[in-house]
């Protein structure tokens, strides 16, 4: 099947385009010894987590614990919640899942710790800890070697737990626009979270991993690098938003719509908000470069003066924010050179839980 015969708005990933993205992110960690763990809150497909770990990545990075779930019941061995799972049935539901895999996730307070530890103990299975460290982002996390060390010990009395490392995501430079700002920053944590992992062995307290990153720091990393894995997600797709920091990666995620309205200066395709994440930013529109963009609910509208666009014309939109895109569809169709190769679910749709 061609494209061009799918009903609209539809998801399509270029396959050549994903897949140099894949290599290009193994070329750029391997020689620092740096290993992939890919955020799956970018494609919520367990069939991509399984390509990925195919190319390389050592286990999968996730956001909630129904995701974590999909995952280990598609047979991913090797998973991450990037979060503090802290509701005592979310708690229960991973110390189940670790029965089965290897499950770590992150905590800042010490009675998730006791928690953790009394639901694991129950099912007789082993968590896995990282300290989350606070590195500019505002949000989870300790804010001293002191509280990290503290801890770490914490889980260290707990029979079924294990100290792991540190979670240190500075999810703040990802988009930032200067290169200079987010290199000079990137730096700065570099240097914090190795006195930070200097302090806690100094004491007795082994640091196996430090786990962060993104897409938009990775090519900052040097030899040397503090980090042991990478929890990038967008570099398969990029998105609007990603191309302005001028990555080498390439746009590999479209939504195809059809133009079903037009006037000389203006084009009204049928993709809207509740298929396309605007969080981060409008759509662009190669085929309409420059327009200005008005997005509602079921259209999005380019205004561009002179456009030779028609009624029935198929255009592709690049959104401005890939994760939340893939939330917003059911479906996402793998394509090369205009020929659907397979249609896939976004498995973890709407799994916020």
């Amino acid at each position: 099947m061609r494209i061009e015969q799918l009903e609209t708005p539809a998801l399509l990933v270029d396959r050549a385009a994903f897949d140099r993205n894949a290599q290009r992110m193994q070329e750029l960690l391997g020689p620092l010894g740096v290993a992939l763990r890919p955020h799956y809150k970018s494609h919520k497909s367990t069939a991509i987590a399984h390509l990925q770990i195919e190319a390389g990545a050592k286990g999968i990075t996730c956001a909630k614990v129904g995701e974590a779930e999909d995952l280990a019941l598609a047979g991913i061995d090797d998973i991450l919640i990037a979060n503090q799972v802290t509701e005592k049935s979310r708690i229960a539901r991973c110390a189940w899942l670790a029965a089965g895999c290897r499950l770590t996730v992150c905590v800042d307070e010490e009675q998730n710790i006791w928690d953790l530890e009394q639901a694991a103990a129950f099912q007789g299975s082993t968590i896995h800890c990282l300290v989350e460290y606070e590195v500019g982002m505002g949000r989870c996390g300790v804010t001293t070697p002191a509280e990290c060390e503290k801890l770490a010990r914490a889980i260290e009395k707990c029979p079924h737990l294990t100290f792991d490392g540190i979670q240190a995501y500075a999810g703040h430079l990802s988009h930032e626009i200067s290169l200079e700002v987010r290199r000079t920053q990137a730096e700065k944590i570099e240097q914090e979270l190795k006195q930070l992992k200097q302090y806690l062995e100094s004491r007795g307290i082994p640091v196996k991993e430090v786990s962060g990153a993104s897409t938009g720091t990775v090519e900052l990393r040097r030899q040397g690098t503090v980090y042991t894995e990478v929890q990038a997600g967008s570099y398969l797709f990029l998105d609007a938003t990603y191309q302005q920091l001028g990555l080498r990666f390439e746009n590999s995620l479209t939504v195809l719509a059809t133009v079903i309205s037009t006037r000389p200066d203006l084009v009204v395709t049928d993709a809207g908000v509740k298929c396309i994440g605007v969080d981060q930013g409008d759509p662009q529109c190669p085929a309409l470069p420059g327009a200005a963009v008005n997005m509602s609910e079921e259209h999005s509208a380019f205004a561009l003066p002179g456009h030779d666009l028609q009624v029935g014309d198929r255009v592709q939109l690049i959104p401005g924010h890939c994760c939340t895109t893939m939330n917003l569809n059911d479906w996402f169709y793998f394509v090369r050179d205009g020929k659907v190769l397979d249609r896939l679910p976004v498995t973890s749709r709407g799994k916020s839980r």
